[in-house]
């Protein structure tokens, strides 16, 4: 029988984690296990999905990454930090676990590229259910922020703040973007800032990796900010799964 791992929201009409399970059991050669995609209509439907015996964990997208907490057993840091669940492990005595591989990836993925010398404060745009592993992640690190919202009572500061003070904004060297705008298909959106104030000594790092260059890094990288797109984000919470359900 079959070591299964899956994929549970509503709905699923795409899915990197699907494609990448399936192009790594090929590339390494991992035949005693499968990854599904599993669409269901509402989280009571996971009960039947525990039911399943040869169910090792699966992977939480929307919109479940909250309401999947209350049939869990107990929760890793990464989910109690940021208050939300994207992978569940199913241990050998039925416990159920839950953990944020977002958490995972975007630290990895932000140690990696940012130069550890510098002291750094951090603008997040966006205040959804993105943003809140990047919350996390920059809590732990101790790099102060600033909750970026079109609307002041859900964040700190708002987009037409940082364009009528030049100053607020340029006192912010890493500036991250967690929202949609600039996605497939709609490329051409960007989040709204004074760009031209921007520089070399800037990091713009964009959660999105479709298209892997969105106009937000193109405005960066004409004014010699350096850039960084969500693919290893996505690509290391992906392994962070796989790590998490083989310890």
């Amino acid at each position: 029988m079959k070591k299964l791992y899956g994929l549970i929201g509503f709905p699923l009409s795409h899915s990197f984690s699907g494609k990448y399970f399936d192009d790594k059991f090929k590339r390494e050669g991992i035949t005693d296990c499968e990854y599904r995609l599993f669409e269901i209509e509402s989280i009571e439907k996971v009960r039947e999905l525990f039911d399943r015996e040869e169910l090792r964990g699966f992977n939480v997208t929307i919109p479940y990454k909250h309401e999947i907490i209350p049939f869990l057993d107990e929760l890793d840091h990464s989910a109690e930090k940021v208050g939300a669940v994207n992978v569940v492990k199913i241990f050998s005595d039925g416990r159920r676990k839950g953990y944020n591989s977002d958490y995972y990836g975007f630290r990895t993925s932000l140690e990696n590229w940012l130069p550890s010398e510098r002291e750094w404060q951090a603008l997040v745009l966006g205040t959804g259910g993105a943003a809140r592993a990047v919350w996390a992640v920059l809590d732990d690190l101790s790099i102060p922020f600033l909750k970026v919202s079109r609307h002041k009572a859900k964040g700190d500061i708002t987009y037409e703040d940082l364009i009528k003070n030049h100053e607020i904004f340029k006192a912010y060297s890493l500036i991250i973007n967690t929202t949609p705008l600039g996605m497939s298909p709609h490329t051409e959106s960007r989040p709204q800032l004074p760009y031209d104030q921007l520089n070399a000594d800037c990091y713009l790092f964009d959660l999105i990796y479709n298209p892997s260059i969105t106009v937000f890094m193109t405005e960066g990288s004409k004014r010699g900010a350096k850039v960084k797109n969500g693919l290893e984000m996505l690509e290391l919470q992906a392994e962070k799964s796989w790590e998490i359900w083989n310890a």
